[in-house]
């Protein structure tokens, strides 16, 4: 078996600062993936209302917790041990098994991300409900992910073409010597040359695909509600409720540009290292990419806090995490020592259930009025 020599990172030293980084990475994106899936288990049991935006936060917290747990946490671990990475006891079946979660999870959260996207894209700009997107688009596109990355994962596995590469198994191949007698020799001892090849340009052309399309996404979300305020300000709609409708539109414009934010932050990176190479730029993509579950999860909770500290001035943002993810904690950690010793349960903010809001539907309760002839 020949591999790149520790896991593709240039040293020794390098190999183990960088494990450090990303299994602590991947613990931080696990825990925060299974809080938002706790979240919504927790509404569903407790008989709330759900939105396909959170059914589709489910799907992708699920695929991240695969992917940041038995690709990124578990690393090396299930790596056969004869490629002599550090802390490699795996074997060619955990390999297999690993290499499977890389592409089916991997795969699956970024067109999980692509459909948060199309979920915010239709609510705000097309003025779809959300029972709307409900019956027609959502379980179609459930049904289209699965089946698309579980076939994606599949030929790899049946092609043998799960193997070890730079710190992870990955669809690849494994190179070894010849039976020939012809001395320093390379042959491909296990996987398809062919099938690494297609899965590999598919996966770059999803990945770019969706980056673009949640780039313009978040870009014509902006300009709408953007356009939106310009018409606001030019006249008075007499319908309170249409003005607190355009409010909710800016702030899920926010949401929606944290999320691809986060998109490019984990994956901008990755690119970078495919284009250039190198251990540097390796090593950089490594250590930032398993944060993305844990950026999803900041984002997904961002509304309840921000909600949080408006209703306890003087909060700071990160005690207002703690008192939202730990409804349990003492929040005497804020500065003004409110609700110390307190038990509270933080209830949703407006913008984290979208099923009743619409901002295209709803129409101006008067004929709209010129400011200027209404002084």
């Amino acid at each position: 078996m020949f591999v790149e020599p520790f896991s593709c990172v240039g040293s020794a030293r390098n190999e183990l600062i960088v494990a450090i980084f990303i299994k602590t990475g991947a613990f931080l994106s696990t825990v925060g993936s299974s809080l938002i899936v706790s979240d919504v288990a927790k509404k569903v049991r407790n008989g709330k209302e759900t939105d396909p935006y959170q059914r589709i936060m489910v799907g992708l917290s699920t695929l991240d917790v695969l992917v940041s747990f038995f690709v990124l946490f578990l690393g090396t671990w299930m790596v056969p041990k004869e490629t002599g990475w550090l802390w490699a006891v795996g074997n060619t079946s955990s390999c297999s098994v690993q290499g499977f979660f890389v592409v089916f999870a991997g795969y699956g959260e970024t067109c999980y991300q692509a459909a948060i996207s199309l979920n915010i894209l239709l609510l705000i700009v097309f003025g779809w409900k959300q029972e709307t997107f409900s019956k027609k688009v959502e379980k179609p596109m459930h049904f289209i992910i699965i089946a698309f990355v579980l076939v994606f994962a599949i030929i790899p596995l049946v092609y043998e073409t799960y193997n070890p590469e730079c710190g992870i198994c990955n669809t690849t191949v494994l190179w070894g010597k010849c039976s020939t007698n012809d001395e320093g020799k390379l042959c491909i001892v296990r996987g398809n040359e062919q099938v690494v090849t297609v899965i590999r340009l598919i996966a770059f052309a999803l990945i770019l695909i969706v980056l673009i399309f949640c780039t313009v996404a978040m870009v014509w979300v902006y300009l709408y509600v953007r356009r939106q305020e310009m018409r606001n300000r030019r006249y008075i709609f007499g319908g309170s409720n249409n003005t607190e409708n355009h409010r909710e539109s800016r702030r899920i414009r926010k949401i929606l540009f944290l999320y691809t934010l986060s998109l490019y932050v984990s994956y901008g990176p990755w690119l970078f290292a495919v284009f250039i190479g190198g251990p540097i730029s390796e090593s950089i993509s490594d250590t930032i990419f398993p944060l993305l579950g844990f950026w999803n999860m900041l984002v997904y909770f961002l509304p309840n806090c921000l909600k949080y500290q408006r209703d306890h001035p003087g909060t700071w943002l990160v005690t207002a995490y703690c008192q939202v993810l730990r409804p349990q904690a003492p929040c005497a950690w804020s500065p003004s020592g409110m609700c110390a010793d307190q038990k509270e349960e933080v209830e949703d903010a407006p913008e984290m259930n979208f099923a009743k809001f619409n901002t295209t539907n709803e129409q101006p309760a008067t004929d709209p009025v010129d400011p200027a002839n209404n002084r």
